[in-house]
């Protein structure tokens, strides 16, 4: 990236994404877990769906997708005549390389009464291998409309399924992914930090450890959490999450102190996203001028992953992450 960064020195880089952005008719989306900057230059920031789904509804011809990998697969695979790039391909997730493929079918095929409900922090090929796809927004209503005697394979996130298994009384079966942001939180220095802002309430993502969300005030998607912080009456909040998310939390209540949840080591500087932080300014500006690297896929694939987004679209409502729930629609695959 140093020869990449040289050959741009000069150039105002934020006006010529602006450039770009009306050259192509672009649209740039940035997860939460993006870098300050990044968020700054989107069109929308939000979580991985409902970026993906705003994407789909705009007439824009090309999507740069600030996310990771998995993100812009699931905005391709929602606007398949849409150009879409990632401004680096390397960017990628810890639960999509827990749960490859070929595991993941032979998996499935020794428990071949379980419906497979996978949270969307997987491949497209896992996607397409799955009956319903969740989001952390979703997972609640999709699971509640499930019978109690249908055996369910939940990945790939073990804390997120454990999570709901607590919630609900259920029994998935958990694959055995986590996410490595998430997993570094520790109980220990949360407890700490706990004591020293006495009243402060936890906020905590589901893809947390157990041990971490027994203390959160209050469980939920990213979009869940920043609602609730901005909410809250609280004058101090503690976010147990990737910690960019603070970034939007500070714009819209600067009055307001938020505190990332601490790692093993007494900061939150292990808890932010390696994957996410692949990306920045730089490549963003590469990948609207070179329409690369792009996300490219097979239409029998892609149709495939579609149908189990679908579903969960169609058994969450088509306003997946307002609050609103459509009608139930369950059927096994």
């Amino acid at each position: 990236m140093n020869a990449i960064t040289g050959s741009l020195r000069g150039l105002d880089l934020h006006a010529e994404i602006d450039r770009l952005r009306r050259e192509r008719n672009a649209i740039i989306l940035a997860h939460y877990y993006q870098a300050p900057e990044l968020q700054d230059l989107a069109d929308f920031i939000g979580d991985s769906l409902d970026l993906s789904r705003k994407a789909a509804a705009t007439d824009a011809e090309v999507i740069a997708f600030c996310g990771v990998r998995f993100m812009a697969e699931t905005a391709k695979i929602l606007s398949p005549d849409k150009i879409v790039v990632l401004p680096d391909m390397d960017a990628g997730c810890s639960l999509e390389d827990s749960c490859p493929p070929d595991q993941f079918a032979a998996f499935r095929a020794r428990h071949p009464d379980h419906i497979a409900l996978t949270y969307i922090n997987c491949s497209t090929e896992v996607k397409a291998l799955s009956d319903i796809i969740v989001t952390s927004s979703s997972a609640e209503t999709i699971l509640s409309q499930i019978p109690k005697d249908q055996p369910i394979i939940f990945g790939p996130d073990k804390n997120l399924g454990g999570w709901l298994n607590r919630k609900f009384g259920r029994d998935m079966l958990l694959w055995p992914g986590v996410c490595i942001v998430h997993e570094a939180f520790s109980e220990t220095e949360l407890l700490k930090l706990r004591a020293r802002h006495p009243g402060a309430p936890v906020l905590a993502h589901p893809e947390c450890p157990p041990q971490i969300l027994e203390h959160a005030d209050h469980v939920g998607s990213t979009k869940a959490i920043l609602d609730y912080a901005l909410s809250s009456p609280s004058q101090t909040i503690i976010v147990a999450t990737e910690p960019h998310i603070i970034h939007q939390m500070e714009k819209a209540a600067p009055g307001k102190t938020f505190i990332g949840a601490p790692g093993a080591d007494g900061n939150c500087n292990c808890n932010m996203c390696p994957y996410m932080a692949l990306n920045n300014v730089e490549k963003l500006y590469v990948a609207l001028r070179d329409l690369q690297p792009r996300i490219e896929m097979d239409e029998e694939l892609r149709l495939g992953a579609k149908k189990s987004l679908d579903r969960m679209l169609d058994m969450a409502g088509r306003t997946v992450g307002r609050g609103d729930v459509g009608r139930p629609v369950f059927a096994a695959a």
